[in-house]
């Protein structure tokens, strides 16, 4: 599709919206309720940096219409049970149509559920982790504009936390990646300057309090 040049276009209820959500029907809600608001429930930061995966060389939109699933394939990516997979499991999922059947993305998810249970050894929690690598405001703008956004595909926190999850051991993780992660979860509001989404985000942001490395 042509982008605008601001970025927006009108979502069905004719409120504008970053263009990407009017690319496809399962966007709307995506990116209406989702994308960019923060979380810090280690199950869902678990699934999501693991969708990331899966997606690399493919859309979102193939990702997010296979999501239900991948969460029954994963056992709604609790990663204790994940951890646990073996040749079994990974023969069931190299089976399953309804999701992508690629040996080093499902391997890289199980042995990336493995890699959790030791980050919690230093960590009290994947959010904890997550959230120590949010810029500091002084690092972006509180708004972003389509060409300011058009050119960025990654951030220093994103380098940074895609180099340490390598040196950790995690795969399918680089920065560009990583960088998506942070937008999904609400890290970064890269909602568009005029969205409709914006404001609501940055105020959820506002009211988020990230949990902090206690140990």
């Amino acid at each position: 599709m042509e982008i605008p040049a601001n970025g927006l276009v009108d979502g069905p209820d004719g409120a504008p919206r970053c263009f990407w959500a009017a690319s496809a029907p399962e966007y709307v809600p995506y990116h209406d309720h989702e994308w960019g608001f923060p979380v810090d429930d280690d199950r869902r930061l678990f699934e999501k940096l693991c969708l990331e995966g899966f997606q690399a060389g493919l859309s979102w939109l193939t990702i997010l219409r296979k999501r239900p699933a991948f969460r029954a394939a994963f056992a709604d990516f609790d990663p204790a049970v994940v951890a646990g997979f073996g040749d079994d499991e990974v023969a069931r999922l190299l089976a399953d149509a309804g999701i992508v059947r690629h040996r080093g993305k499902i391997e890289a998810s199980i042995n990336n559920a493995q890699r959790y249970a030791e980050l919690l050894d230093e960590h009290d929690s994947l959010a904890a982790y997550v959230w120590s690598f949010e810029p500091s405001p002084d690092e972006r703008p509180a708004r972003i504009t389509w060409p300011e956004l058009g050119q960025l595909t990654t951030s220093p926190g994103a380098v940074a936390m895609a180099k340490d999850l390598k040196r950790r051991g995690w795969r399918f993780l680089g920065p560009t990646t990583v960088y998506a992660f942070m937008q999904a979860m609400g890290l970064v509001n890269d909602h568009l300057e005029g969205c409709c989404r914006q404001t609501p985000a940055a105020e959820a942001r506002a009211a988020f309090t990230p949990p902090q490395h206690a140990r």
